[in-house]
């Protein structure tokens, strides 16, 4: 029997905060840069959207990740604050989950310090007590090396927790790690690309997931 849901893990980019045009344009200006000659449309950078850039980047010049990552990742600072949105009633959901008592964390495929410029951008860093970003686990969602260190710091067990997230690799990681998990409808990619991974839930809202823990409690 599952247990009570204590812990709500969360996705950062197209789950919480609004990245997708910040991301695109910086995958565009990259693109550009290092392929001239190519033009790259929003449906063929749609697939990048997601993994960790040295697994996208190595597809196009494998000796060149570095560089790749570090013109994208120049051109994504630059512009943050001006292109990330916020979703509608995330804050708001967000918020009643953490005076409820519920442990939250973040577990990205983002650097932990862009992670928390997006939070505090939005006011939701003063929710979580945990941040799992790229740059402290070995190996990137769907492994669930970020899920089991929350986890381990919140001091809770899989079956306890949900994985929320916009992306098959946050829908796997969680599999994987053994907690149930959610899609967001709101994804990029479109409803039915998350469905091909059968999440547990698929959240119309985020005030579908208030739903969705209250409900546990029964």
């Amino acid at each position: 029997m599952t247990k009570r849901l204590t812990t709500l893990l969360f996705d950062l980019d197209g789950t919480l905060i609004n990245t997708n045009e910040l991301i695109i344009a910086s995958f565009t200006e990259t693109l550009s840069l290092f392929f001239p000659n190519q033009v790259f449309t929003r449906e063929d950078i749609l697939p990048f959207i997601g993994p960790p850039l040295s697994e996208t980047f190595q597809q196009f010049l494998p000796d060149r990740v570095d560089e790749m990552t570090a013109v994208y990742r120049e051109h994504n600072i630059a512009n943050h604050d001006a292109l990330v949105l916020e979703y509608d009633g995330v804050y708001e959901a967000v918020r009643a989950l953490y005076e409820e008592n519920y442990k939250l964390a973040i577990v990205s495929t983002k650097r932990y310090d862009v992670i928390m410029r997006g939070l505090k951008l939005t006011g939701l860093d003063k929710f979580f007590q945990v941040v799992i970003g790229l740059d402290q686990v070995n190996q990137a969602k769907p492994d669930p090396e970020g899920i089991k260190m929350a986890l381990s710091l919140l001091n809770a067990t899989a079956d306890e927790a949900i994985m929320v997230g916009d992306n098959y690799h946050d829908i796997l990681a969680g599999k994987n790690a053994g907690t149930l998990t959610a899609g967001v409808s709101w994804t990029i990619k479109g409803v039915q690309h998350l469905q091909n991974y059968h999440p547990d839930y698929m959240l119309a809202t985020m005030g579908d997931l208030l739903k969705i823990v209250r409900s546990e409690e029964q």
